[in-house]
């Protein structure tokens, strides 16, 4: 089974979920952003992050949406279908952190990854990607409200992201 796997620094969660979406405020606009995923196996056959569809509840700095969006009830709607190894999210205190949605709710994305502060004076990011489920019995996340202890991944590295002051992507990894 594929799932998401977090990582940041040396703390690594597994969650297991094909499907979630990532919410945020923008740090200037102070307006709600979202973002549908899925944990998918591209036609190389490799595990990917799908991005399906994008929601902005408005416009301001550095978020008109792109051409071809549908505002729907006062939200932009506007597909992707971009397949990534990988994403890399701003977390420090500056702003406000990620939320991940489950079909069970939404938490901190932060909540996954215990041992990482909530608002960090010194800037990190949070990594996700696409991986296989940790061997039985190894503490794996399930998709429900209280989460166990992180399965931990041996050598596993995160690679520095500048901080910036949009808590958008800091860097997209495109699947190759």
């Amino acid at each position: 089974m594929i799932g998401l796997c977090l990582a940041s620094g040396v703390l690594t969660a597994f969650v297991a979920t094909q499907d979630f979406t990532l919410r945020w405020t923008h740090s200037i606009e102070k307006i709600r952003w979202e973002e549908d995923w899925q944990v998918r196996i591209d036609d190389a056959h490799t595990s990917v992050l799908r991005l399906v569809e994008g929601r902005i509840r408005g416009s301001g700095a550095g978020m008109e949406p792109p051409e071809g969006a549908r505002l729907i009830d006062g939200v932009w709607h506007y597909p992707v279908g971009r397949d990534m190894a990988g994403v890399e999210l701003a977390h420090s205190n500056y702003t406000a952190g990620y939320e991940l949605c489950l079909p069970s709710g939404c938490r901190p994305l932060a909540d996954y990854l215990p041992g990482l502060p909530p608002a960090p004076e010194q800037a990190t990011s949070i990594r996700l990607y696409a991986c296989s489920a940790p061997p039985e019995g190894a503490g794996a996340l399930q998709d429900t409200r209280r989460p166990r202890a992180p399965y931990t991944r041996e050598g596993a590295t995160l690679s520095s992201c500048a901080f910036s002051l949009a808590p958008r992507l800091c860097r997209l990894r495109r699947a190759s």
